[in-house]
């Protein structure tokens, strides 16, 4: 929590929260240029003077790989991610990547660092190993970590932290069939391919007057609703617009939810062509018919 940054998440545990540096992460919908690489170079050399001037006293970099979640389903430009792999090897601090919702298949590879070749030192995964089905999450570290708290007993070098529910054997299981049908089915591989058509179809969406962006990786998408396309300007924060569409889309038979003013979408892995075009017509639909109403709404006189 505490290298965390959304405050209405985070402000009322302000007092427990440890200090940690924060740096931008590249918007490249919201940056002024609308260049993803002028984005992502502006972003790493904000990152890099962070490093140089403070490098002795951080512990570790921590980010979500290739796709930021509840941030609002950001999608890191090219070479962003190795790129701050480079600069943690340079200044000697720690990578530690998140993926419980990018992980296990979700962006077309098993892990999302895999797209650019990205080894963190840590790694963090949940939710995917069980398909969502039971709550277990694993931390994976490299040998040098795992090396720094293995000796001798008597040494105490152990990490002693854990919890009751550690090691649940049900959950175990439901993890290992899982993982066993990731191999049988071809799951990442079919994810990859079937990557494609979601694109295609969620491109369609541009025609609508209040789409403003798309951003996907795999089968993990967010569609950002403004106002005006032209400004970017969101619509106002009382309306909820893109929590009614999400409403509508239930109303249609497909449940979702909104990050701030994004729309959700992050099918089952399972899903077939057919069933990948079914949700995305309702979200189609949904977001045309809540969105044009609430622009009437909003421009009408006081």
């Amino acid at each position: 929590m505490s290298v965390g940054a959304v405050d209405i998440f985070h402000k009322i545990y302000q007092p427990l929260l440890f200090d940690s540096f924060k740096v931008p992460y590249p918007n490249v919908y919201r940056h002024p240029s609308d260049n993803p690489d002028i984005c992502r170079d502006e972003c790493l050399a904000v990152l890099e003077k962070k490093l140089a001037d403070h490098h002795e006293e951080i512990a570790a970099v921590t980010v979500e790989s290739m796709m930021q979640g509840a941030g609002g389903m950001n999608l890191m430009p090219a070479g962003y991610l190795s790129n701050v792999e480079h600069l943690c090897k340079k200044y000697d601090v720690l990578l530690i990547l998140d993926e419980v919702a990018t992980g296990f298949g979700r962006t077309g590879e098993m892990f999302a660092c895999q797209h650019e070749g990205v080894v963190p030192d840590i790694l963090t995964i949940g939710k995917g190993i069980t398909g969502g089905y039971l709550p277990i999450a694993a931390t994976l570290a490299s040998e040098e970590i795992y090396e720094a708290f293995y000796d001798d007993y008597t040494k105490l070098k152990t990490l002693f932290h854990g919890h009751s529910y550690t090691g649940n054997q049900l959950g175990c299981a439901v993890a290992l069939a899982n993982l066993e049908l990731f191999d049988r089915d071809n799951i990442v591989q079919n994810v990859k391919q079937k990557s494609q058509l979601i694109h295609d179809e969620l491109s369609t969406f541009y025609e609508l007057k209040h789409v403003g962006d798309i951003r996907q990786l795999g089968f993990m998408a967010g569609i950002e609703l403004v106002a005006d396309k032209e400004t970017k300007q969101s619509f106002p924060f009382d309306q909820r617009v893109s929590y009614n569409v999400t409403l509508k889309m239930r109303e249609l038979g497909m449940l979702s939810r909104p990050v701030g003013e994004t729309i959700v979408f992050m099918p089952p892995l399972c899903s077939s062509k057919e069933e990948l075009r079914a949700m995305i017509a309702i979200m189609k639909q949904a977001i045309q018919s809540v969105t044009e109403g609430a622009a009437v709404h909003a421009n009408s006189p006081k």
